[in-house]
This record gives structure tokens, sequence and C-alpha cells, in this order.
């Protein structure tokens, strides 16, 4: 991992939060990175979260959901004490978190975010989520990720 690290890694690793680095070769042409990653790393659906950006009443929110299901938008944005939400410009997300699409890590973003994860998440002892760029995801225990980030846990995944 030398010269190849990311914030999201380096905050791992200054925090000493016990976790695992899982890389894989990219496909440029994958239309879904999370069901890549899935496929590349041989992993289980369920426990491959991704990271989204939306819009709730005028502010950036992060929800993490599982890469097999949707993030519900109303949902969301209930957890996160607003009325309304839709997805964050992809620019917007893309200066906020520090991370381009694809690769954005619910942890080590360039401005403090508050996050969402879904419940399904502690149904697990480890789960993975991106490292901070396409390619790279972290195995960590789903209530480290909530210690780092102060994540609501809330149901906000559908389908």
């Amino acid at each position: 991992m030398a010269g190849k690290g990311t914030p999201a890694t380096a905050l791992l690793q200054k925090q000493k939060v016990t976790h695992t680095v899982h890389t894989y070769d990219h496909d440029p042409r994958a239309e879904s990175f999370g069901l890549e990653a899935v496929e590349a790393l041989g992993l289980e659906p369920g426990r491959v979260f991704k990271t989204l950006v939306a819009d709730v009443d005028g502010k950036l929110v992060v929800g993490v959901v599982p890469v097999t299901g949707q993030l519900d938008l109303k949902a969301l944005a209930a957890a996160a004490g607003g009325k309304k939400a839709k997805m964050a410009d992809p620019a917007a997300a893309q200066r906020a978190t520090g991370y381009v699409l694809g690769g954005i890590s619910p942890l080590g973003h360039r401005s403090r975010l508050p996050v969402v994860l879904d419940g399904s998440a502690l149904g697990y002892p480890t789960m993975f989520c991106s490292g901070g760029r396409r390619g790279l995801e972290v195995e960590l225990d789903p209530a480290e990720l909530v210690r780092l980030t102060g994540a609501v846990v809330a149901g906000i995944a559908a389908g």
C-alpha cells in the first residue's frame, strides 16, 4: 500500500482501527462499481456497501447502502432530520468528499459530512465499503464506521 493510501485508509490507520484493504483491477467499462467489487473479490453482495451523496434540504448528506439496493431518498431525508432529498450534483459530491465518483468512501472526507448507514450493515461482523478510489475496498466492523463518522443508523435502503 505504500504510496497508494487514501484519506480513508490514513484515517483508519491513525485511529488504529482493525481493517483489511482489498484491491482489484477496476474495469473502466463496469456499470456498477459496487457489483464490480463483489465479483472481483468474490464477496457476499449484502456485505458490500456503496457510498452515495445526496442533497437534503440544501445540505450534503452521505448515505451508505448495500450495493444490491437503492438509496431511499425519503428515508435518508428523515434520518438526517430533513424533509426532502435528491441525489447531489456529482461535481459537488466530489468537491465535498475529495473523492471521484465510484471511489467515494464514507471515511476521510475533505469536508465533514453527516453520514447515514443502512441498518443492515450491523447484521454482519464486518462490512466492505470504498477505500477512497475505484478498485479499493476496506473491510471493517460496521460499529467502527459508525464511531468514526458519527453515523446515524437507519433503514435507508430500498429494493
